[in-house]
């Protein structure tokens, strides 16, 4: 492609190092569609003839049918897919094919694929969150009562529901997707038309093609347009904590599945067993989403590493700004996907649940918040007195609710058999009727507000 200035062939390791074709070919169909738009722009500013733009249109629409079927030959000698589709078109259509990259470069050419790329992948994963969602709004409406332990440092703290526990990720999910939204925002402004750098001296019309390919805008300057990858950056960034919410969830699920804890289960669809013990069912499409996490958070920083030091404007470094990102793109997109089977298919022991909610002495705050409602005792006060009746129980062996309630009398006699009453799991949860809290009217209506806010995504 630049034989007027070199007489010899490139060294073959300087072919192997420089070539992207089987990366790059995963942008045949935003690269058509930019050629596409840049045909009919140039016909419109009369720099081809119309003609010659038609024939473009209707080769690069053949070279799109055959890549789809599989009967395109991708070539690595002719490095990438911008090569790959013009050399095909020119065996098309004959020289009209090399009109089509008047007013352009590759730069240009390539940053406007990845966006276009970048743009259809957020789309894509956004659909995907919003049916996680779904899946755990219809779960939490089915446990809305269903008691459990709520933990911190992992020990059991206070009761909550499991359908409260599934909305947290409700909310976590809906953040993410706000990420995605704000990143698609602002990587829809189009650099074609920008050329190698510094624009053109043919009287193209940017505000057309940019319009052509659904971008809100062409990009203001010519040296961001081709230069600048915060695009991927700030996708690569939402990508990465949307896989931190989905590891979270996905490690509570390896506890919680385990024999040791056993507060739910995962069918067959989702387990694995093992190669030398008949017993065992292993949580592993939960834990491959965990370790998946590793790759989204890797493709950040890699892409962070090649861009850090680069100048503008266009840098052969930016060859390897896709890898790594469709990589990560495609790993999360299955992870979201796995745990959304999962949230469907998990099915929650119900009693195990209950027994472990009042474990720890689970409810103690509700005994503090009881002397501080009914005796009027000051909290850090009512924390200690509480503190002191737990010791006793631990000392016992008994669980609070077991202690009698003369032992209890014994520390603070003003207590008296209502604040029994407070101490079982559900009245605990029942009394946490603060917005945001885990009483079960609560998150029957959170969750009956979700279900109406994703119908109305979904429109």
């Amino acid at each position: 492609m630049w034989g007027g200035r070199f007489s010899e062939r490139p060294d073959a390791i300087m072919e192997e190092i420089n070539v992207s074709i089987d990366v790059d070919r995963h942008l045949y169909a935003q690269d058509i569609a930019a050629s596409k738009a840049h045909a009919a722009m140039l016909a419109a500013q009369g720099i081809i003839t119309a003609s010659d733009a038609k024939n473009i249109g209707k080769g690069l629409d053949t070279i799109l049918s055959e890549i789809g079927k599989g009967a395109f030959d991708f070539k690595r000698a002719l490095e990438d897919i911008h090569m790959n589709v013009e050399s095909r078109l020119a065996e098309l259509i004959g020289p009209a094919a090399g009109r089509l990259h008047t007013a352009r470069s590759r730069n240009d050419q390539v940053a406007t694929d990845f966006r276009l790329y970048v743009r259809d992948t957020i789309d894509e994963i956004d659909a995907a969150l919003a049916q996680f969602q779904e899946a755990l709004v219809a779960r939490a409406t089915e446990h809305a009562a269903t008691v459990m332990p709520g933990f911190t440092h992992l020990q059991t703290a206070q009761p909550v529901t499991f359908g409260h526990h599934l909305l947290a990720y409700v909310e976590m999910a809906a953040r993410d997707r706000g990420r995605f939204s704000d990143a698609r925002k602002r990587l829809n402004e189009s650099p074609l038309g920008a050329a190698a750098l510094a624009g053109t001296s043919f009287p193209i019309d940017r505000a057309a093609t940019a319009t052509a390919l659904g971008f809100e805008r062409p990009m203001a300057n010519s040296l961001d347009a081709v230069s600048d990858r915060d695009f991927v950056l700030e996708t690569l960034s939402a990508a990465a904590i949307t896989a931190v919410h989905l590891s979270r969830f996905a490690e509570e699920l390896v506890v919680w599945t385990s024999p040791l804890v056993g507060l739910v289960r995962l069918s067959d669809k989702f387990t694995t067993g093992s190669s030398i013990m008949p017993q065992k069912r292993n949580p592993d499409a939960a834990e491959l989403v965990r370790a998946k996490t590793g790759r989204v958070i890797g493709a950040l920083t890699a892409l962070l590493i090649v861009m850090k030091g680069l100048p503008l404007a266009y840098q052969k470094d930016m060859q390897e700004d896709k890898e790594g990102a469709m990589e990560a793109f495609v790993a999360l997109s299955l992870a979201i996907r796995a745990m959304t089977g999962m949230v469907l298919d998990l099915v929650p022991d119900e009693a195990r649940m209950k027994a472990a909610a009042g474990d720890g002495y689970a409810t103690a705050t509700d005994l503090a918040d009881w002397l501080v409602r009914t005796l009027k005792m000051p909290f850090r006060e009512a924390h200690h007195v509480t503190g002191r009746i737990v010791a006793l129980a631990a000392k016992d062996g008994v669980a609070l609710h077991e202690l009698p309630l003369a032992a209890m009398q014994a520390v603070e006699p003003k207590i008296t058999a209502d604040a029994l009453r407070a101490l079982s799991v559900e009245s605990s949860v029942k009394s946490r009727t603060s917005f945001g809290g885990t009483a079960p009217k609560n998150v029957l209506a959170q969750a009956r507000a979700w279900t109406k806010r994703l119908e109305k995504q979904r429109k």
